[in-house]
């Protein structure tokens, strides 16, 4: 059965996207931790960021960056908070969230509902404006600079 990020991916239930590529989307939360939560998913359904293929990790972490800049600009913050908790869905999600202190990134201090045209105002004001270029390849993870024992 499809989690509930699949279902959303695939347009089968609504979502407020201000992201999309061919290996992940990025879209508002409907339980936000504060104005601008949006939570960066990858297509490939992965219960666990620790099986994620290195170049999707990779990918999610800089849409992650593209995300929470577009964030920056729109609403200020004092910071962007990125976090990777996995708990109440399994399927990989990134919450990139704009905060002010660290109450801001209380769960239980989420939203239990939001007004659909609040989640469109967010996202038009947070959208990210340009398409990141795929990172290097870090060194540590080159075979050839990996000496076997």
């Amino acid at each position: 059965m499809p989690t509930i990020f699949s279902r959303i991916i695939s347009r089968e239930i609504p979502g407020t996207f201000v992201w999309r590529d061919d290996l992940c989307v990025a879209f508002m939360s409907i339980n936000p931790l504060n104005t601008g939560h949006a939570l960066v998913v990858p297509r490939v359904e992965t219960d666990h960021w620790l099986d994620l293929d290195t170049a999707v990790a990779q990918h999610l972490m800089v849409v992650s960056q593209f995300v929470g800049r577009a964030q920056q600009a729109a609403f200020d913050p004092t910071r962007i908070a990125m976090m990777i908790v996995g708990l109440e869905v399994p399927h990989v999600h990134l919450h990139v969230v704009p905060i002010h202190e660290m109450g801001d990134v209380n769960f239980a201090r989420a939203a239990r509902s939001v007004d659909p045209v609040d989640l469109e105002g967010a996202a038009r004001s947070s959208a990210p404006r340009a398409t990141p270029k795929p990172p290097p390849e870090p060194a540590f993870a080159r075979q050839s600079d990996v000496s076997s024992p």
